[in-house]
């Protein structure tokens, strides 16, 4: 299956969605430091609780893939069919190795952060505010809104005036793309110039916008009352949420975890919408929450909603999922370091493990509890 209907298939469930946008409303999340010894290799950081030395060796192990898997133009691209997905490969690996503790300027793999964002920025349209490659024409919001989420992710932690200035400029136009795509019904479509909406599309713009305000990018207000309208119309009575506002239809848990995630990350705990989405997928799972790294179509990307949304929640769920978690990703790793994503490939696989395994270590402001 191709990555738009991977992504098509799963925005069925976006009833998450709501809860990403009220994210952009809470305070500004404090970034970081990043001294010479917090950006060096995960193995010389402090161990956070549940990490194991197994589970460090998984995750060092993802970054040497992929890092030996980068192109010479600083991208990463899928094996599957549908062009690869330049842009949205590049960013999800990108925010993999800044996850694990590497910067733009520092960190073993600072030089292949760089070529990722370079790579980012040259395929920004700079009369348009798009950011993608032409072979992702078909889903270029996709792979503009996880641009969004890495360069304003990177943009924090990079020390060089001029080019912070450069992913500043292209932050600034990125948004404004965003906020004039958006549909009168409040979500965004595949493509910039469709006048339809769908959930799991809103979603990412939601976390791509949130990021961006977060580096300090001026986000307009209208435009996320305007989303969060639309996601709670998207909402179920079971408390999941469904493809589209516009019609009815089922909720799924990968959108859900998508939503739970977002409104935690706001630091609206008590949000009623977030509350009946967890429920949903407790009840999805028997209470178990962990059978979601490991059950239904699309794992990579239940499981990469779902880690953000319990580690955010607090110790108590995220005590109960992530040994699960983690022992699921120890087991299916591939000798060569990487994991196989859904229908996608390895690099969309590793870079959502990584990412997954590494969140207590706290290095993106975006999952910072």
């Amino acid at each position: 299956m191709r990555f738009t209907g991977l992504l098509r298939t799963i925005a069925i469930s976006s009833t998450v969605g709501v809860l990403m946008l009220t994210m952009l409303f809470s305070p500004r999340a404090e970034w970081p430091g990043h001294s010479a010894a917090s950006a060096d290799a995960i193995v010389v950081s402090p161990r956070p609780p549940l990490i194991t030395p197994q589970a460090e060796r998984a995750i060092e192990n993802g970054v040497r893939y992929l890092v030996n898997s980068q192109a010479r133009d600083g991208s990463w691209r899928s094996r599957s069919a549908g062009g690869g997905h330049p842009v949205s490969m590049t960013s999800l690996a990108g925010l993999a190795l800044l996850a694990a503790g590497n910067t733009p300027t520092e960190g073993p793999h600072a030089e292949n952060v760089r070529r990722a964002v370079n790579f980012v920025l040259a395929s920004a349209n700079r009369s348009t505010g798009l950011i993608a490659r032409p072979e992702e024409t078909g889903q270029s919001m996709y792979a503009h809104g996880y641009a969004l989420l890495f360069l304003a992710e990177a943009y924090g932690m990079e020390t060089d005036v001029e080019r912070q200035n450069h992913i500043r400029r292209v932050l600034q136009q990125a948004v404004r793309l965003t906020e004039r795509s958006q549909s009168t019904w409040g979500g965004w479509y595949y493509t910039p110039d469709s006048a339809n909406d769908e959930g799991s599309v809103t979603i990412t713009q939601v976390q791509g916008l949130r990021a961006a305000r977060n580096a300090g990018i001026l986000v307009s207000a209208k435009t996320i009352e305007n989303a969060i309208e639309y996601l709670e119309k998207s909402a179920n009575p079971d408390g999941g949420i469904r493809y589209t506002a516009r019609r009815q239809g089922g909720s799924l848990p990968a959108i859900t975890a998508q939503a739970v995630a977002s409104l935690y990350n706001a630091g609206d705990y008590q949000n009623p919408v977030a509350q009946r989405a967890l429920e949903f997928l407790k009840r999805r799972t028997g209470g178990d929450l962990s059978r979601l790294v490991s059950e239904g179509g699309h794992r990579t990307y239940t499981m990469f909603y779902t880690s953000q949304a319990l580690y955010l929640s607090g110790e108590a769920e995220w005590n109960a999922y992530f040994p699960a978690l983690r022992e699921h990703l120890i087991r299916s790793q591939n000798a060569d370091g990487s994991w196989q994503g859904d229908f996608v490939g390895e690099i969309y696989g590793t870079a959502v493990a990584i990412t997954c395994l590494t969140l207590p270590y706290r290095h993106l402001p975006i999952f910072q509890r």
